[in-house]
């Protein structure tokens, strides 16, 4: 039987192997620093294999600033923390496809790396924007009380030191281009083929991150750089310029395989078709058949259903030659008036216009909202409180989502902030009957307490967010009351697992009765079964149930895409039941063994009975 490893994937080792299957000749032992031998990239082999001429090092185009190759790290170093059910503050638990994740988003875009893999068909996302005031980061660093007690930064849950970004940092923008290149990177493996991400962002960062997202993401997978207007008045003490939008970055995860589904056709757009002839073919408008410059071979006359002989006007000819004309004429394409003589106008049907209207780059906020417009919307829900500053519209994600999702998507927001992407997602549901999915991931940042929220009894971010989702769902609900409103809450927390990895001399009688489990004793079978699915690749949003057989509970996730127990001391005749069920995946705990003998007979019972099923042991 395998062991799981309990931890999140080893990105550097996946891309090794990615890139050995494409240049085996990069492939090459290295000794470390320890003496250790083991299996490297030669870069530099790469470099030459896609040249047709020697390659030299020098200076190349590129954006780098300091800490970046930290940045690269950070976002492949692997991590034990596992991501625990809280059913208390969920919804619909047994039956939603929704996700709420509490957590630092880098840290978890690392545990969803095997369950989402190139499952999420749109993200977008509000970073902080390094105004000097919005942006905080973590230090790994820790200082002495009187030194804490002296500066402006906290600590958070992991004992980091945490700091605001403030322009005076001699790193200003090297911190906010690390934080977001390492989450970038992580999310685009998120991303499906067909997927798209869009971003956004005002003037402060917005240059370097175009430059961070053509580099992740590919130049030649720019979308568009859309202008939001945010703000409809000027800001009179503004010194020298109102600043009245924002930017939406918008890249494709492949541009070929990305299709852009347009705007919805308003209904102004469709009355101007008719039917004055009743066209079995539907609704029709009429244009100029004529067309300038004039080209001397599609000048013609044409002879009226009513006997009146018509020509282009000067410097114009008809769009059609003769031949095509007569043929138009000939399928009721072409339209003479209803007097039958007026000057000819081809055709066309509403059945046969492009659905989705191109959109452009300028975003009015008539068409999709301001910000003081988000406000009201946060006002309306909380009884006169906004509790965020800057809230973004819920149109303007709804655009986002409707131009390149479809109905049974999964959305993602890894800067959830007040929840808008959830909101936009369950309100496009209701009105259209979709099945779209989201996930949100935002860490617990605390509420200021002298703030409205914490006031309001909203201890922190993420308080708000699950908050504002039940609140809409309910109003979704009520206009259609088949669709999803639900969401499971997990948070980001430090592994199941015990630290049991001590040197022989540590060893003590005391120390060995704490290590009889390997499984920290405040985590229940939720907490490992959810571990277990993040290891195995399963989305965490499916359905599962629970058995009771002989004492022991089983749990049967998906109907049989992982069976679980993890319960002591599993008799026989469990497993055989396990067994008989055929899963894909099956996983018990060590404990779960009254000994080796016993260990292997469960392998012999699944090798009998179900040769196909994946056997592990946490």
């Amino acid at each position: 039987m395998e062991k799981m490893e309990m931890r999140s994937k080893d990105i550097i080792e996946a891309n090794i192997k990615k890139l050995a299957d494409i240049f085996p000749g990069c492939l090459v032992e290295s000794s470390g620093e320890d003496g250790r031998i083991s299996k490297k990239i030669d870069i530099e082999y790469i470099k030459q294999m896609l040249s047709g001429e020697t390659v030299e090092s020098g200076e190349v185009y590129e954006l780098s600033w300091p800490g970046k190759r930290a940045a690269i790290i950070d976002a492949n170093r692997t991590i034990t923390k596992t991501l625990r059910p809280e059913k208390s503050k969920s919804v619909e638990w047994d039956t939603t496809e929704n996700l709420y994740i509490e957590g630092d988003n880098l840290d978890v875009l690392k545990l969803l790396q095997e369950s989402y893999l190139s499952g999420v068909k749109v993200i977008y996302i509000d970073p902080p924007y390094n105004t000097g005031s919005d942006f905080i980061y973590r230090d790994d660093f820790k200082t002495g009380t009187d030194e804490y007690e002296q500066s402006t930064g906290v600590y958070n849950d992991d004992d980091e030191k945490l700091f605001k970004n403030t322009d005076t940092n001699g790193r200003f923008h090297s911190d906010w281009c690390s934080m977001i290149y390492s989450r970038l990177l992580l999310a685009r493996n998120l991303l499906s083929e067909d997927g798209v991400i869009f971003i956004s962002i005002d003037d402060h960062e917005q240059d370097n991150l175009k430059k961070i997202c053509n580099e992740i993401f590919g130049e030649n997978n720019f979308l568009a750089q859309v202008v939001w207007e945010r703000a409809f008045s000027p800001v009179n003490l503004k010194k020298h310029f109102s600043e009245s939008h924002d930017y939406i970055l918008c890249y494709a995860k492949n541009l070929a395989s990305a299709v852009c589904n347009g705007l919805p056709r308003s209904g102004e757009s469709d009355a101007r078709y008719s039917n004055p002839d009743n066209d079995p073919r539907g609704p029709w408008t009429s244009g100029d058949l004529s067309v300038g410059p004039a080209v001397e071979s599609r000048i013609y006359e044409i002879i009226t259903p009513g006997g009146r002989r018509v020509l282009p006007p000067n410097g114009y000819c008809w769009r059609l030659d003769q031949e095509t004309f007569e043929r138009y004429k000939a399928e009721n394409r072409i339209w003479f008036g209803e007097s039958g003589d007026n000057v000819p106008r081809i055709k066309r049907f509403l059945k046969d216009v492009k659905q989705g209207i191109t959109p452009m780059t300028i975003w009015k906020y008539t068409d999709v909202g301001s910000s003081q417009d988000a406000t009201r919307e946060l006002k309306k829900l909380f009884d006169g409180k906004a509790f965020f500053d800057y809230p973004k519209p819920v149109e303007l994600i709804k655009r986002c989502i409707e131009l390149y999702g479809d109905d049974e998507c999964v959305v993602m927001d890894f800067f959830s902030g007040s929840a808008t992407t959830a909101q936009a997602v369950m309100e496009l549901n209701a009105e259209d009957g979709g099945h779209r999915k989201f996930i949100m991931v935002q860490c617990a940042e605390n509420n200021k307490e002298s703030g409205d929220a914490f006031k309001a009894g909203y201890r922190t971010i993420c308080d708000i967010g699950e908050e504002r989702i039940r609140r809409t769902g309910r109003q979704a609900k009520e206009k259609n009351s088949g669709i999803d409103a639900g969401f499971r809450v997990l948070y980001l927390d430090e592994s199941n697992m015990n630290d049991v990895y001590y040197a022989a001399e540590d060893y003590s009688q005391n120390l060995l009765s704490l290590l009889e489990s390997n499984i920290k004793p405040d985590r229940d079978s939720d907490d490992l079964l959810f571990a277990c699915l993040l290891e195995w690749g399963l989305p965490l949003s499916l359905p599962y149930t629970a058995e009771i057989i002989e004492g022991r509970k089983i749990i049967i996730y998906n109907e049989g895409d992982l069976i679980a127990c993890f319960d002591d001391n599993i008799s026989e005749e469990v497993f055989k039941y396990i067994a008989k069920k055929r899963p894909l995946r099956a996983v018990f705990r060590d404990s779960g063994f009254s000994g080796s003998p016993a260990k292997i007979n469960a392998g012999e019972i699944f090798r009998m009975l179900a040769p196909d099923t994946r056997v592990k042991v946490i």
